[in-house]
Formats: C-alpha cells, structure tokens, sequence
C-alpha cells in the first residue's frame, strides 16, 4: 500500500473494506455540472437569440465559451489535482460555478452572458479529475483494478442529466424565461459545496514537489483560444490568428519537452499509443454527439416551428436509450465491441440527417434520436474505461482532464460547424450539410475504433 492509500484508508475507514460510496454523491453531484448545463441550453438558444436580437452564429459564443473554457479547464485542474489533491479544487470550482449562475441570471447584454459561460466552464472543469484521482485512489487501497461499476454509475449520470436537461430548460423557459436555466446553477453549486465539505478527504496529491508549469498552461489556453477564434470565423482574415495558435503551439511543445515537471508530458504521452487513440476517438465521437445535440434541436425550433419545450420532449427518447444502453452494457469492462457497434449505428444516424425536413412526422424524429442515443450509451462509456486502464496512475487527474479537453475540442468543433451551416438561420438545407460532415466523422470514427488492436485487451483481465 502507498503511503497516500495509507493516509486514504485511515482518513475514510469505509465499512468492509470496499468502494467508499460516502464519495458517489459530491462527485456524481459535481460530474453533472457540466452536462446540465449543455443540454438545457440547446432548447434555449433560439430564444436567448431572440431576446438579444442575435444570430445563431452569434449565440454559437454560449457554446464555446462553456466549451472553450471546459477544453482547457479540465486538464489545467486535472494537474492541479494531482499536484495538490481533490478536495480544494473541486470546491473552489463548484462555488464558481454558483457565481456564473447569478452573473447569467442578471446578464444585461449578450457578451456578459457569453462570460457567465465560460466561467461555468472553469467552475465544472473541477469534479471529472477530482473523481478519477479518487476512484485511482481507492482502486488502490481496495484491489479493485477497474471500478466498473462506479465508472458506469458516472456515466449514466450524467446521461440521466441529459434526459432531464432539455425538457427541463424548456419547463424553465416556459415559466420564467431562458434567466431561469442560468438559476438553478446557484442551488446545485450550494448542495456541491455541502457535500464536498462533508465528505471529500482532505488529501493532498502525488506530485506537488514538483511544482506546477504555469507557463505550459498558458500556452496551451492560448493555442486553443487562437484555433477556436479562427475555427468559428475561417475567413482569409483569420489566418494570422491561426498563426498565432500555431506559435503557441510550438512553444508550448518546445517547453514540455525541456521542463523537467511539465504540465503535460509529451514524451510519456507520445509513447501511450494507445491513450492517443482514445483521445482521437473522444473527438470524434463528440464532435457526432454535440453537432447533432444542438444542430438538430435548432432545427427543430426554427426549421419544423417547434417551441423550445416540444423539441426537448423529443430529445428525451435519445437519452433515455443512451441510459439503457449504459446501464446493460456499463459493468462490462470491454470496450472494443462497443466501440465498433456505437460507431456504426452512428454512421447510420447521420446519414438519416439527410432525408428529413420540416415535412418529416414527429415519430420519425423521435426514432431517429433513439437511434443516435445508441452510440451515445455506448461510444463515452467505453473510451472512459481504456483511458482508465490505459493512462499512468501518478497522472490520472491530469489524463482524465485531458479526456475531457479532447471531448470538448470535439463540442467546439462542433459549434463552429453550426456556425458555418445555420449562418442564415437553422434551415433544413443547413441540417443537411451538417449531416454530409457527421457522416464523415462518423465513418473516421468507425476506421478509428477497428483499427486500434490495443483495444483487445482492455476489460479482459481488469474485471473488479
């Protein structure tokens, strides 16, 4: 036993020696941060629009600005949590996250609502790695080499939320305006804080002698802040921002490779060929998943003249089967035969983006949300579980973080493509150039998923 299991076992002391479950609720709690706030906003960007007087390629900045934020949040916290330990970074980011909902809730103009989301994006980077340093921490002290189960109680969380998040922002809307799913992040942040108080150990992380490479994470936000500035706007005007993403690029290769405590560290990841591929496919997989999120609820406001509350009782069909899948297949540690399955029926759905329109009945839309739930249940699930299996257990925060960056570079990709295609409003000729580059992606995402031999062995011997 390691000296922090040690420390772990006598701070926690759970009954029978197992799973400390005194630990699944701040950190299901705080994991659906992030989710909820997502999915009710895909039912209340029209109106938030509408209330401004903007553009859905303006109102896009709500997504990337939650995304922007999250994408470099995430592994930025994730180190911090492996320096310096759980419990204070996952409680400075759920009160900053009460704080985002109160500067939403009063927002005046767009910009200031455009900040209320990127700081919920900071404030919800902070639970993930929290979690996955803790679930490493007791797999450690309990044996147990892949909590299967806790990993599937995650995941269908955060699925449950996503069930719950569009009708509810639309009940929302409907009661009190779109303010109103801004609000309800000021009572979830109190009850995080409660309970991370009450519960979470106070530990301390694996690698604070090392120190914490500030300039890597500065380069890094300003890469991915440059790209995204070019992303959503890719005009021969932007190319100097691109330039400047590139620069920062490369200095920020250049200095994880010569600092000796790097934020992230390229030569270890650059040897985990396989964890590269679990980043690739989380991409892809969330480019799918978020492009189709809120690019076809758009359309079904705008396009088929459905209100905000209609379209996210047809939404919740997709989670509802994305949570059956998750919840048949989640204590399986395997992940290959998910992945190939959940990337074909994903082909299968996008392509079906290309045959509707605002004549297309209502049951033929809710099939096809069942439909892209499928690979929703499956594709997230299984990635989680190879990086658990695949990622070194002195950086898991840190790895984890980064899982999640790569999910949101795929939602801010996303967004840039719903920018690009509903320029002039969520049209049907729009949602289905929008499905022409799913079906690409997904049809990677299939190559992807096939071709990764390593996934073989992930799950056969990790059984708990």
């Amino acid at each position: 036993m390691t000296g922090l299991s040690a420390r772990f076992h006598a701070l926690r002391q759970p009954v029978g020696g197992g799973f400390d479950r005194r630990l699944i609720a701040p950190m299901i709690l705080g994991s659906i941060l992030n989710p909820i706030n997502s999915s009710m906003l895909a039912v209340a960007l029209i109106p938030i629009g509408r209330s401004f007087g903007a553009a859905p390629s303006e109102t896009a900045w709500l997504i990337t600005g939650l995304y922007l934020a999250t994408a470099v949040g995430q592994p930025v916290i994730g180190r911090l949590v492996d320096s310096f330990g759980p419990r204070r970074l996952y409680l400075t980011g759920t009160a900053l996250v009460g704080v985002a909902g109160l500067i939403g809730v009063l927002a005046p103009q767009l910009w200031v609502l455009i900040v209320s989301r990127v700081l919920l994006g900071f404030g919800t980077s902070a639970a993930y790695p929290a979690s996955m340093f803790l679930l490493r921490t007791e797999s450690e002290r309990t044996g147990m080499r892949s909590p299967s189960g806790v990993l599937a109680a995650l995941s269908i969380s955060n699925q449950v939320v996503a069930v719950l998040g569009p009708p509810l922002g639309g009940l929302l809307i409907g009661a009190g305006g779109w303010h109103l799913i801004f609000a309800v992040n000021v009572p979830l942040s109190a009850a995080c804080l409660v309970l991370g108080a009450w519960r979470l150990p106070r530990l301390s992380g694996r690698g604070k002698a090392d120190g914490v490479d500030i300039p890597g994470m500065v380069l890094f936000a300003g890469m991915l802040t440059a790209f995204m500035l070019f992303l959503m706007d890719p005009e021969l005007a932007r190319w100097p921002v691109l330039v400047i993403s590139v620069g920062a690029g490369t200095a920020f290769v250049v200095r994880e490779l010569r600092t000796a405590a790097p934020f992230l560290d390229l030569r270890v990841l650059g040897g985990n060929v396989p964890l590269l591929a679990t980043y690739g496919r989380q991409f892809l997989a969330f480019v799918t998943s978020y492009a189709f999120l809120y690019g076809f609820t758009q359309w079904l406001e705008e396009g088929h003249s459905l209100s905000p509350s209609t379209a996210g009782l047809i939404l919740l069909p997709m989670s509802a089967a994305a949570i059956a899948v998750t919840a048949v297949t989640g204590r399986r540690p395997e992940v290959r035969g998910k992945l190939v399955v959940g990337s074909l029926v994903q082909v299968a759905g996008c392509a079906t983006l290309l045959l509707i329109d605002s004549a297309t009945p209502i049951w033929i839309l809710v099939v096809l949300g069942i439909v892209i739930g499928i690979p929703q249940g499956l594709n997230g699930l299984a990635n989680q579980n190879a990086l658990y299996a695949q990622a070194h257990p002195a950086r898991m925060g840190s790895s984890a973080g980064l899982l999640r960056t790569f999910m949101y570079l795929g939602a801010l990709v996303a967004s840039a493509a719903n920018a690009a295609f509903y320029q002039d409003g969520a049209t049907t000729g729009g949602l289905h150039h929008l499905g022409r580059l799913l079906v690409a992606v997904a049809g990677l995402f299939l190559i992807v998923s096939v071709a990764d031999r390593s996934l073989r062995r992930v799950g056969r011997d990790d059984r708990s």
